[in-house]
């Protein structure tokens, strides 16, 4: 997959010993949730690039937040939490609940973005290419993170180029050409709007 890229907003990050395992995690192109919550716990939200399907039925779907974030004591005493997929559009949000609030802006600023409330109470993003809403199925305490697995009970699909998030770099989906090998004649995908004639 190549991307078309967009620079983040120009502040810096101060520098930090070189660990080979965050830089090369740093080179892994992720999608980019807000993951938020609302009610006796408070209204708060994250922004997550750890986010994936983990089943079908039941729906379940996992975020990786850091053990400082205090969303965590949020979720805990809420118990449910949306997982908001971000269109291209979003970048501001995404660096807002980031903690890095662009000019005019306050870290985890909810005036960033249109929301709407999910039926768990839980705030979700209007235009979100993707929303769910969930109720905790299970946390697991990881090293610096916690997993959540959320079960997904009221799911929302609005379309549009997510945003991608690799290298410090956002960037949005662009198709690429099938791979050619001249001594493998026919090859090629058998999916997608590459796909051979001959498999339709």
């Amino acid at each position: 997959m190549s991307t078309e890229t967009r620079a983040t907003s120009g502040q810096t990050a101060p520098a930090r010993a070189y660990d080979p395992f965050i830089a090369a995690m740093g080179k892994v192109a992720t999608g980019v949730t807000v993951v938020a919550t609302d009610g006796p716990g408070g209204r708060y939200a994250q922004t997550v690039s750890a986010m994936c399907s983990v089943s079908a039925d039941p729906r379940l779907v996992l975020v990786c937040i850091n053990t400082r974030s205090p969303i965590n004591n949020a979720i805990a005493k809420n118990q449910a939490f949306t997982v908001n997929v971000l269109g291209r559009q979003h970048d501001h949000v995404a660096d807002t609940f980031a903690g890095r609030p662009w000019p005019g802006k306050e870290p985890w600023d909810f005036s960033c973005g249109e929301w709407t409330n999910a039926p768990s109470g839980s705030p979700r993003i209007a235009d979100a290419v993707a929303s769910f809403d969930c109720e905790i199925h299970e946390s697991v305490e990881a090293g610096t993170h916690l997993v959540y697995i959320g079960h997904a009970l009221d799911i929302e699909s609005h379309g549009g180029d997510p945003l991608i998030y690799s290298a410090q770099t956002y960037a949005k989906p662009q198709p690429v050409p099938p791979s050619i090998f001249p001594d493998y004649p026919g090859s090629g995908p058998t999916y997608g709007p590459y796909k051979k004639e001959s498999s339709k």
